[in-house]
């Protein structure tokens, strides 16, 4: 019967799959879509509240600009899209801009671009699911004091999901995504409809409330406050990198429906963007940071709707399920967004690893054929982020964007020296004109992403940027003394020409306590390896418990001696250390072997109440040189339904352990 730990991993993940089914978890671009581009769809739900709460700062007289900040933000999407187009082209592995910037500026780059989408990717599963969180309170109030629990619940779905690997996940994730697009198209036609041809005054509850601001702000100060805006709104891109990372995820030609889905994603996006501000506006909605100061006229105990919801009930007004069918195909979206992180992080982990940057855990796949380790330790990120946060988006926003941004603009200058590497040896004309082109779009890109960067840094710093900036750094040091953890265990490992020395003399050690079944066939066990010399030994700890030992030694006869070493202090360690040291040093060259008697428990609490003294000898005689330690397993009876095939198994009552004669004498 399989264990209930076995039996709980199934329900949760499902069966395990051989290797080689790898190619049936690949994605159709249908499929695709929703996987890697839920992140970049779903930022229309909180990036244009973004800009329209920046913008609420200096009061109504600079709200007629959120859509010059809109298109803007458009201008940077769609840049980014071309760029990351050539970048699937070239490097189809699914390093991504890792890959990119380590390729051609050197793995110092690298690194800083790996920290920084490893922190990006924790930062957009704790927003996304956030956010998500914070749109269904609008429409289930009762959720309100109870965010940060559904957060984390919700986070532990996803882990769930994604462990069951990329095809089911994504088939999961599918309908909810293109719900989402339903949703929002459909509330911008309909609301459409009813401004332009049926004549309806469509006006948000926000917009018959007094709004206050810094109406003074003028200058310098409005330059900083647009540039703020506009860094706000920047959140729009984030997501567009997954799919580079996620390339080896796609069906064959996997870079062409690669690159089709990034322009399906960039599309979609802007219109849906630029329909949100356009809508906001049409209705006269207002979106403030602090309501309590900025708004007045509210009624009493007024909470502010997200701009999303907003939009729903104005637009569906008098038809609820409408309104129901936006906010909560909103929350789903946003909450699924975080799976772009779920696909992209363990991807990147498995090739940083494979690098030596990481533990060489997060490099293999789990029964699923998905990089298991890496989802885990992602959801464990996320889930901390989550709870010190309150998930509060707000609070985690001005983390955001920051990773991605230093990954894009790397990854353009990356970009550029890889067709500089390439024309120098290209003479076709056709060729190098295609390569022009593209090292035009990456430069064009470069200058736009960068640009951005330096507005995030100026403008979010003191936000919280900082924070982002610091965790980068920490994951950047840590990775550089992982690998140099690895290159030195690597060169210590390295054989060299000297042929290995044999030893001298194998002396075998047999730890006693008690005279029961296990140490019978570690006595044996010993004895057939035909060691130079064979001790017994037990430690004295109570001197009635040493003499009835000895007395039931000599009455099975055993012809060995039973060696005691006094333990004063009745301690077992160090008694057995000294003994073994004393060993040594009768020749360097001689090797101890020490055979450790164990019983081997089917239970995980059965754990500890046995073996605890044998894991501590064990640990400490592994440091010791020249010892060898050999664990002799004596299987009880509870782990019989762990294995039913093994040779030790009892075949009837009272019935005798396999591997020692019918006595029990060695």
């Amino acid at each position: 019967m399989p264990s209930p730990t076995s039996v709980f991993k199934r329900l949760v993940i499902g069966r395990a799959l051989r290797s080689d089914k790898l190619a049936e978890t690949l994605l159709p671009k249908r499929v695709a879509l929703p996987v890697f581009a839920s992140d970049a769809l779903s930022s229309v739900a909180y990036a244009p509240a973004e800009i329209l709460a920046t913008l609420s700062a200096a009061g109504l007289a600079t709200y007629h600009l959120s859509p010059w900040i809109g298109l803007a933000v458009v201008v940077v999407l769609l840049t980014v899209v071309a760029s990351y187009r050539q970048n699937v082209h070239a490097y189809p592995s699914g390093g991504g801009d890792y890959e990119v910037v380590n390729t051609n500026l050197g793995p110092g780059f690298g690194l800083v671009v790996a920290s920084a989408l490893l922190v990006d990717y924790v930062l957009t599963v704790a927003v996304s699911v956030a956010s998500g969180v914070q749109n269904l309170a609008s429409a289930i109030p009762a959720l309100d004091n109870h965010q940060m629990l559904v957060a984390v619940l919700l986070v532990a779905l996803l882990t769930s999901l994604n462990l069951r690997g990329v095809r089911e996940s994504g088939v999961a994730f599918a309908i909810p995504t293109y719900g989402f697009m339903v949703a929002i198209f459909g509330m911008v036609l309909w609301g459409l409809f009813r401004i332009f041809v049926s004549g309806d005054e469509v006006r948000a509850e926000s917009a018959g409330f007094e709004f206050h601001g810094e109406e003074t702000l003028a200058g310098i100060g409005l330059v900083f406050l647009l540039a703020r805006a506009f860094s706000s709104g920047c959140a729009a891109l984030t997501g567009v990198e997954a799919i580079s990372n996620g390339v080896p995820a796609f069906r064959k030609p996997k870079s062409k429906n690669a690159a089709t889905t990034l322009l399906m994603l960039g599309l979609i996006s802007v219109a849906m963007m630029l329909c949100m501000i356009w809508l906001a506006r049409l209705t006269g909605l207002q979106y403030v940071e602090d309501p309590a100061t900025q708004l007045a006229g509210a009624p009493e105990g007024y909470v502010q709707k997200t701009v999303v919801a907003q939009l729903g009930e104005t637009i569906f007004a008098g038809f609820s399920p409408g309104f129901y069918f936006v906010t909560f195909m909103t929350a789903l979206i946003l909450v699924l967004a975080a799976n772009t992180a779920f696909n992209g992080f363990p991807v990147l982990a498995s090739i940083l690893a494979q690098d030596r940057y990481l533990p060489r855990q997060l490099h293999t796949r789990g029964d699923r054929l998905a990089f298991s380790n890496g989802i885990v330790f992602l959801a464990v990120a996320a889930g901390i982020l989550l709870v010190a946060f309150d998930a509060d988006p707000s609070a985690l926003i001005h983390l955001y964007i920051v990773g991605v941004f230093v990954s894009f603009t790397l990854s353009q200058i990356g970009m550029v020296r890889h067709w500089n590497r390439l024309l120098r040896v290209e003479r076709d004309p056709g060729t190098r004109r295609r390569m022009r082109r593209s090292q035009g779009i990456n430069a064009f890109g470069l200058v736009m992403t960068g640009t951005v960067l330096i507005i995030v840094l100026a403008t979010k710093f003191l936000q919280g940027a900082w924070i982002a900036i610091a965790a980068m750094a920490f994951i950047y040091l840590l990775m550089l003394g992982i690998r140099k953890h690895y290159n030195r265990v690597a060169e210590e490992l390295r054989p060299t020409e000297e042929k290995p020395i044999l030893p001298s003399r194998n002396h075998a050690v047999v730890l006693v306590s008690t005279l029961h079944q296990p140490t019978l066939r570690a006595l044996a066990y010993a004895k057939a390896t035909r060691p130079d010399s064979l001790t017994a030994v037990t430690v004295n700890v109570d001197d009635q418990s040493t003499r009835t030992l000895q007395e039931e030694w000599d009455r099975r006869g055993i012809t060995l001696p039973l060696t005691v070493v006094e333990s004063p202090f009745r301690e077992i360690t160090r008694p057995i250390l000294d003994f073994v040291h004393g060993l040594r040093r009768e020749s360097p060259r001689d090797v101890v072997t020490v055979f450790i008697p164990e019983y081997v428990v089917g239970h995980w609490w059965e754990h500890l109440l046995h073996n605890q003294s044998a894991l501590r000898l064990k640990g400490r005689l592994l440091f010791e040189p020249g010892v060898m330690v050999t664990s002799v397993p004596w299987q009880l009876s509870s782990t019989e339904g762990r294995d039913p095939d093994r040779a030790d198994r009892v075949t009837g009552p009272g019935a005798v352990r396999r591997g020692l004669d019918r006595t029990g004498t060695p």
